[in-house]
């Protein structure tokens, strides 16, 4: 795809998408998968418990012409915070909006929720990501630490090299 070619699509995740959804993950790199959570049967949870707000970008295959998934979040919420996991954007798609449309129309969905605040983790590492946030007017928080506890051993993450 050509700068600014709008020849892709954003519109809402299904379970249908998934095969294109993992492909897509696996093929970015420092991505890590989770073993249960980022599972067809877990994102299919997901999807349920928040209908509507993932989000992909489709675009025809260059060389079958298929729609195939070159972008995708997953979005949601508990009530009060909106949150994004797995923004990403295909490698050779990436600096033609794509990543900005997805996470637009995420807002938007959020705001159609009554949703006031959305937040994301970006690992520290992640130098591309860190700076999309930067560039599209996200705030990087000093003010606090991010705790995590495991509550399921099983739902180990491998990291794509």
């Amino acid at each position: 795809m050509a700068e600014n070619d709008k020849s892709y699509q954003i519109r809402p995740m299904t379970i249908a998408d998934y095969p294109g959804l993992r492909a897509l993950w696996l093929t970015i790199h420092g991505f890590g998968i989770r073993s249960i959570d980022d599972s067809e049967e877990g994102v299919s949870r997901f999807l349920a418990r928040n209908p509507g707000l993932s989000v992909v970008a489709v675009a025809p295959d260059p060389e079958s012409g298929e729609e195939c998934v070159v972008g995708a979040i997953l979005c949601g919420h508990d009530g009060r915070r909106g949150c994004l996991y797995h923004v990403c954007v295909r490698e050779d798609c990436r600096l033609q909006g794509i990543g900005k449309s997805m996470v637009v129309h995420c807002m938007h969905a959020l705001k159609e929720e009554k949703i006031n605040k959305v937040s994301l983790i970006a690992f520290t590492r992640n130098d591309v990501g860190n700076a999309f946030w930067r560039e599209i007017g996200w705030t990087r928080r000093a003010d606090l630490n991010y705790y995590d506890f495991t509550l399921n051993d099983d739902n180990i993450t491998a990291f794509n090299q």
